[in-house]
């Protein structure tokens, strides 16, 4: 059955679950390579002077970057536990099975491949598991949200399959079932993707189950952004639906960059050989070993907290935006993400990101689903794991108002932005 956020709030945890040191001592490269290490620390002076709100983005933990730079970057491990093509896997199958046994307790799924590189490529190896080219397809309309595997022309999604997307209803923002259902009975597709890089508000998994079964179609969830809520039981979990639920390690979840996909035992196999060795060659153990250590810290009492506050903390800063002049898509949002139009406030959506950007505001612009406009798409996972609060995220509201409407001088707006990050340093030392 589906999480549900609890309605009483959840009491934050005696330590609270954040790095709490720099993620690894940069003498080395100083020395070897003084270049490139200047640039690897200015970027990361870059993320500690500026608030980061994309909504794919977070900081992962020291120990996520310690297994991401540990030996297990040295080996080659094609293929899967007890049946790899090189020598020398123990301890890479070791951390595989690990990383499979909290994935699947973490999810309640019967089966997880950890391997995939990226969302990308956890789509395209499920697509690989269930569908030949030129088969039906229906995906959210990128117009509406959608992401590029979901049947972009330059994407290889919509050059190998036949996509036609569904949308949401222009008064509202939220899916169209009814116009998902018509195209569904009309296509007959192969496949049915749930998922959206810009929705605010939870999909309905199981009616999206249902019109799946009506038409004899998969149902595939790419879950890429909602995943690091699910896992701290802040959104509803897909898996108990679909037939296969693709998703990142990164955005919510807190991982290291890459991909998984989880399914039930009867898919499992075809699951296994499109990643590899249809899409993909040897794996990477380090990454690997990584999203072990994400989903060990996913399934703990202070993720769980943590999850709920990136919720509040969006719709705080959804109301905030929309107190400022935005218009707010869906009036709100349940996730971690919020959409806004700036039209209100004089300015497109390219317009805004370059005024907030300037003021040390790091976000997105995204389609809106109306219009021919874009709009901006803040997230509040990171700002979350830096510690931050109800009053600032309000802060942080008021301040996108003024470097948006220009109401102030720019380069007070920025030293404030830069102050508010500074007392939340993202891996204080």
């Amino acid at each position: 059955m589906p999480v549900t956020t609890p309605a009483a709030p959840l009491a934050a945890p005696s330590a609270p679950d954040r790095p709490d040191t720099l993620p690894q001592d940069a003498g080395a490269l100083l020395r070897q390579d003084p270049e490139i290490a200047a640039v690897l620390l200015a970027e990361r002076d870059r993320q500690a002077g500026t608030l980061q709100l994309v909504a794919a983005e977070n900081f992962a933990s020291p120990a996520v970057l310690a297994a991401l730079g540990s030996p297990l970057a040295n080996k080659y491990a094609e293929g899967y536990p007890g049946a790899r093509h090189h020598g020398g896997c123990a301890y890479a199958d070791a951390a595989e099975r690990i990383a499979v046994t909290r994935a699947t307790a973490l999810f309640g799924a019967e089966h997880a491949n950890v391997q995939p590189h990226s969302g990308s490529s956890a789509v395209l190896a499920a697509y690989a598991a269930l569908l030949r080219p030129g088969d039906a397809v229906l995906a959210m309309d990128l117009a509406h949200g959608g992401h590029l595997t979901h049947g972009a022309p330059g994407n290889f999604s919509g050059r190998w399959f036949d996509f036609t997307g569904y949308g949401t209803d222009p008064e509202t923002g939220l899916i169209d079932y009814a116009r998902l259902r018509a195209l569904a009975r009309a296509r007959r597709p192969k496949a049915i993707v749930c998922g959206s890089i810009s929705a605010p508000r939870h999909p309905d998994y199981a009616l999206f189950r249902e019109i799946a079964d009506e038409v004899g179609a998969y149902l595939v969830v790419d879950a890429a952004h909602p995943m690091g809520l699910i896992a701290g039981g802040a959104a509803p979990n897909p898996v108990p639906y679909a037939d296969v639920v693709c998703a990142t390690t990164h955005k919510v979840l807190r991982g290291p960059r890459g991909g998984m996909i989880l399914c039930g035992a009867e898919l499992a196999g075809r699951i296994d050989r499109a990643v590899f060795p249809f899409t993909q060659g040897g794996a990477q153990m380090h990454t690997v070993a990584a999203k072990a250590v994400a989903f060990g810290e996913a399934a703990t009492p202070a993720y769980t907290y943590y999850a709920h506050q990136v919720v509040a903390h969006a719709r705080v800063l959804a109301a905030g935006l929309e107190a400022e002049g935005f218009e707010v898509v869906t009036g709100g949002t349940d996730t971690h993400l919020v959409v806004a139009d700036p039209a209100p406030l004089g300015v497109d959506g390219r317009t805004a990101r370059e005024r907030l950007a300037a003021a040390g505001l790091v976000l997105d612009t995204c389609a809106l689903p109306y219009g021919e406009g874009r709009g901006i798409r803040l997230g509040t996972a990171a700002v979350t794991t830096q510690g931050m609060d109800d009053g600032d995220m309000a802060r942080i509201a008021a301040l996108a108002g003024a470097a948006v409407r220009r109401s102030g001088d720019p380069r007070t707006i920025a030293a404030e932005v830069r102050e508010l990050a500074a007392r939340h340093p993202p891996y204080p030392a």
